[in-house]
């Protein structure tokens, strides 16, 4: 079989079983995953250095952004996970068909560029929280941080339900961490309501506009876009249209709930950062070093610090996890290359961690946070080459059949995708004014 028939990620592809008899719970559990490997992307560091800066600079006026990204992304993902499903082709797959192979070349070295810039944010999370935790030093960290791909390939050899179970444990980690953070922040419910009206300031304010296009770069992410696409086929489910139909209703179930609890996590940071912080009059906390630090003496908490960096810590892997299973599937969809997995992974792994290690080695340890803003910004400039595609695929009826999207959806979608790229030009436009 040539590269460009294999299915996406051939070494999973349709390996779990969907139980052939009715029952809705046993159905859900089956599907239940791939959401969630989606999700650990929108509670990534890059989320954290957003929202801290957000909630100790604005209070909870941003918390309408994260709303808005949150309901984005769940729509986005559905479009993801209904054009793998109904086609059998993953995002990066069509691309190269649909596209030809001239325009497959640029797109991929887009995609290549959201995943370093995202594993870039993972990989110093990673450093940071074991820095915080162990005292070991940033570029210790990130080496260390690396290895995680062995990891994954003892995982995926064992199958592709270990990933997902491990994943899972990670999200319920951070959970709990920021379930009790909130508890000891006691933050006021009146402003966190009125935080989720969207305010014009969003939008006049040029700095208050960067960290919402960076909360947008770090809330939907392009890659996982690809990503998710892929790894609904891993379940084996009927290909008639039946089938095809339950599974997009399950996945999205999946989805949904994976993405709400990413939705809530996000607004647990900035909530966290605006009652902790902005009451106290501390308003240009961005730091993540800085937001351990000062946690438990202002909480008045022990074990609050610490708590806040386990989190970071399970933040930073999970997402390095999928950010490697996503390099595959890009290089794989784009460029048609057949080679060994565990050279796969370690090519697309060090392309991400490259850029992670040069940056650590010329700016030092001082510039991780500034990085991992701009890198969020990064994320966000590269997403209207992967929502175009996704958003004119999924609208497709030659490719998508019986499953082709509604006409009132394609117009969101477009509409979805007018506003992200108009919303990064306005910013290109405002940091060219002003030097940055």
């Amino acid at each position: 079989m040539s590269p460009s028939q294999l299915p996406s990620l051939p070494e999973v592809h349709r390996s779990l079983s969907i139980p052939s008899k009715p029952g809705f719970w046993r159905k859900l559990i089956a599907f239940a995953g791939p959401g969630y490997l989606v999700a650990v992307g929108y509670m990534d560091p890059g989320n954290w250095a957003t929202d801290l800066a957000a909630g100790s600079k604005y209070n909870y006026a941003l918390l309408s952004v994260i709303l808005m990204s949150g309901i984005s992304a769940m729509f986005l993902q559905y479009l993801a996970l209904k054009l793998g499903i109904a086609s059998g082709k993953d995002l990066a797959q069509l691309c190269r068909r649909e596209y030809g192979k001239t325009a497959s070349i640029p797109l991929w070295i887009f995609a290549e560029i959201a995943i370093a810039a995202c594993d870039l944010a993972e990989v110093i999370g990673s450093a940071i929280a074991l820095n915080l935790l162990f005292h070991l030093p940033l570029m210790a960290g990130v080496i260390i941080t690396t290895l995680d791909v062995l990891l994954l390939l003892m995982l995926q050899q064992k199958g592709f339900r270990y990933i997902e179970a491990l994943v899972i444990t990670l999200i319920a980690t951070i959970a709990f961490c920021f379930g009790l953070e909130i508890l000891f922040s006691k933050p006021d419910l009146i402003p966190i309501l009125h935080g989720f009206i969207p305010s014009p300031s969003i939008v006049t304010d040029h700095e208050m506009l960067f960290i919402a296009i960076g909360i947008l770069g770090a809330t939907v992410m392009p890659h996982n876009l690809y990503l998710h696409s892929s790894i609904v086929q891993t379940r084996s489910y009927p290909l008639d249209q039946v089938g095809k139909r339950e599974a997009i209703r399950f996945a999205s179930i999946d989805s949904n709930i994976a993405l709400f609890i990413a939705l809530l996590i996000n607004a647990a940071i900035l909530i966290l950062a605006a009652a902790t912080f902005y009451r106290s009059g501390r308003t240009n906390v961005a730091e993540i070093q800085e937001a351990y630090k000062l946690l438990t003496p202002m909480l008045g908490v022990t074990g609050a610090s610490t708590l806040f960096a386990i989190a970071l810590l399970a933040a930073g892997q999970n997402s390095t996890l999928t950010g490697t299973l996503a390099g595959q599937i890009v290089m794989e969809g784009f460029l048609q290359i057949k080679i060994q997995p565990w050279m796969r992974r370690m090519i697309t792994r060090l392309i991400a961690v490259v850029p992670a290690v040069l940056v650590l080695a010329i700016c030092g340890d001082g510039a991780t946070t500034h990085l991992l803003l701009i890198s969020q910004v990064i994320l966000s400039m590269q997403l209207s080459f992967a929502v175009v595609p996704l958003v004119q695929f999924s609208g497709n009826k030659r490719i998508m059949g019986e499953f082709v999207n509604a006409r009132w959806i394609r117009l969101v979608g477009w509409l979805m995708a007018l506003i992200i790229g108009g919303l990064n030009a306005w910013l290109l436009i405002i940091q060219f004014h002003s030097g940055f």
